[in-house]
């Protein structure tokens, strides 16, 4: 691992914890809901609603840190980001109305979104092209193990010391971070920020956005996250209602994905010994066009559970196999300014991520609408690597 990619495994590992911030906040505590609702006296849909502001605010807060990050340095604005996210954290143990937990989300994304642009900052300064590509892989099979475990640990949260409990931890979480990047990441003499030049914030995110080779790759990864983010809104409809599963079963199904995402992760870091970035990034996309259209016939002759998992699967994988290089190729353009392009980025995903999930409540409650949307956003990869084979050709 260190002779691959140049950068120690406690770095790695350091820089994967650091990622594992963002699903913790979002996915521990989906259990604690009910309780949530009855504690303020609302209900679960105004609840929910707390989702919506969090990814709004972590896109805000993305497109704010990274060009902080570029002027005034990595450290200083991950530091702040992780202050600000265990503040907030220990500030929703304390809320007694919903207005109070939607504001205290708001104020823990926007923190979560500094420490989120950081982290592809970090790996652009140390590392380029294949080996940005192998590094990101490393920090995501770390990071995926989030999604997988948080739902767990927030249910033994609730029985240890209820919801509030939940909020708790996850600002310690952060602060727990400190230390442990302050000796590996942060590890050494300071050195000075390399963004000092005097740009403004939007001429740093004009020059992202004016760099014609960098553009199809913010939209292919939108598109190719946006259609797991709506998989993930309607799981439980998919597996429990439609298919008839029960929770335990729902569970091991949901968790096929995360081994799936994990499992590419590792196999698309192999690959990176024998082939370029772009070419293992376009054959997952078209693998990821296939599983959606397959995902199309399943619904259509009313397949089984048993022939749905499968295709739902590979979609979901090739998740692992496009992310990494895409963001190692996008980064290439922007070697002074990585955290206003990764905050670019990182904006445009969730934004368009969270608009193709409000899109397809609009449509009919049924297994054929969401599915149409899932392998819309394949095709939409499709466009897009067209776009950018195009825009490598000028």
């Amino acid at each position: 691992m260190n002779h691959a990619s140049g950068i120690s495994p406690s770095v790695i590992f350091a820089l994967g914890f650091t990622m594992m911030l963002g699903p913790f906040a979002i996915d521990t505590y989906l259990p604690a809901f009910p309780l949530i609702a009855a504690a303020l006296g609302v209900t679960l849909h105004d609840v929910s609603l707390s989702i919506s502001v969090y990814m709004m605010g972590f896109a805000l807060g993305q497109l704010t840190g990274g060009a902080l990050s570029d002027r005034y340095g990595r450290r200083r604005v991950l530091a702040t980001g992780l202050a600000v996210f265990a503040l907030a954290s220990f500030g929703l143990a304390q809320v007694q109305s919903l207005e109070a937990l939607l504001w205290g989300r708001l104020l823990q994304s926007v923190g979560g979104g500094w420490i989120g642009v950081s982290v592809p900052a970090l790996v652009r300064d140390r590392v380029q092209g294949v080996q940005a590509a192998k590094l990101f892989s490393m920090i995501g099979m770390v990071a995926i193990v989030a999604p997988a475990i948080a739902p767990a640990i927030g249910a033994l949260l609730l029985e240890v010391g209820g919801w509030r409990l939940v909020f708790v931890c996850l600002g310690g979480y952060a602060l727990c971070l400190f230390p442990l990047l302050q000796a590996t990441v942060f590890r050494g003499p300071r050195k000075p920020p390399g963004g000092a030049d005097g740009l403004s914030f939007l001429a740093r995110y004009l020059g992202v956005l004016k760099t014609r080779s960098a553009r199809p790759y913010i939209f292919w990864q939108a598109a190719a996250f946006g259609g797991l983010i709506i998989f993930v809104t309607y799981a439980s409809y998919i597996y429990m209602e439609h298919f008839a599963q029960s929770r335990a079963a729902f569970t091991g199904l949901f968790a096929c994905n995360i081994v799936a995402i994990f499992a590419c992760n590792l196999l698309n870091r192999v690959l990176l010994n024998r082939f370029e970035p772009r070419q293992i990034m376009f054959a997952a996309t078209w693998l990821q066009a296939v599983s959606g259209l397959t995902l199309l016939l399943v619904v259509l002759f009313d397949g089984p559970v048993q022939a749905f998992l499968p295709a739902m699967m590979l979609y979901a994988g090739m998740l692992g196999a496009i992310s990494p290089n895409i963001q190692a190729c996008y980064l290439e353009s922007f070697p002074s300014s990585a955290a206003s392009a990764a905050a670019v980025m990182g904006a445009v995903q969730f934004g368009l991520g969270g608009a193709a999930s409000a899109f397809s409540n609009l449509l009919p409650e049924a297994l054929l609408s969401v599915v149409a949307c899932i392998a819309a956003c394949a095709f939409a990869s499709l466009a897009c690597m067209r776009w950018s084979r195009r825009s490598a050709s000028l």
